[in-house]
């Protein structure tokens, strides 16, 4: 007897779902945040575009989803933070595989994208800082609060302002370009951030 089962659609919703998230990330990277629409998202992935409608409410919501899919495999569903014992060498390890990505074409565009349409889109900037930055903080928080447990840093410290000191000069080099960012650079910043500018003794 010839087999006539119905295709199942949850498994091309799902080839068409990661077909769209492929064709948004790579039209951004290629043509940038302004000149990627919808149309030409659908155009790229092979859908109609009612289809991206359907479910997503914008292309900023589409690029969204696709970026955190994106990091999400690369860290393989999962996201660590070193605890060596060594908080030095453990931010520093941080902070370059930060720079790494950051130099990254294939994370650089969309983020720059989404970083600069959240400024104007305060659904999408809260999303944006909900979804893909306050992961990687807390886990920056977590590993400060445990070296201060282990008395190598300065009780009472505010650990969410201390994180700042070492991502926000990585953002603020990546965002105006002036510099480049390397490993060099990651570094200087824990050294300067754990020791201070004051002179010892």
């Amino acid at each position: 007897m010839t087999d006539t089962k119905a295709p199942d659609s949850s498994r091309r919703s799902e080839r068409s779902r990661r077909a769209i998230y492929d064709a948004a990330l790579a039209l951004v990277t290629e043509v940038g945040y302004g000149r990627t629409t919808i149309e030409g998202i659908a155009a790229r992935a092979g859908v109609g575009k009612q289809t991206i409608y359907r479910w997503w409410p914008s292309k900023a919501a589409v690029l969204l989803e696709a970026f955190l899919d994106l990091a999400d495999q690369a860290a393989d569903g999962s996201y660590d933070f070193p605890d060596t014992g060594d908080l030095e060498a453990d931010l520093k390890t941080v902070l370059r595989a930060t720079v790494d990505e950051m130099n990254n074409p294939v994370y650089e565009g969309p983020t720059r994208a989404l970083a600069a349409e959240g400024i104007v889109d305060p659904v999408l900037g809260s999303q944006f800082v909900e979804k893909l930055l306050e992961p990687p903080i807390r886990l920056y928080v977590q590993r400060l609060r445990s070296a201060e447990a282990a008395g190598a840093l300065r009780p009472g410290l505010d650990p969410r302002t201390a994180v700042e000191l070492f991502i926000g000069p990585l953002t603020h080099r990546w965002l105006l370009r002036t510099l480049p960012l390397t490993h060099e650079y990651a570094d200087s910043i824990v050294e300067y951030a754990l020791s201070g500018l004051s002179p010892r003794g």
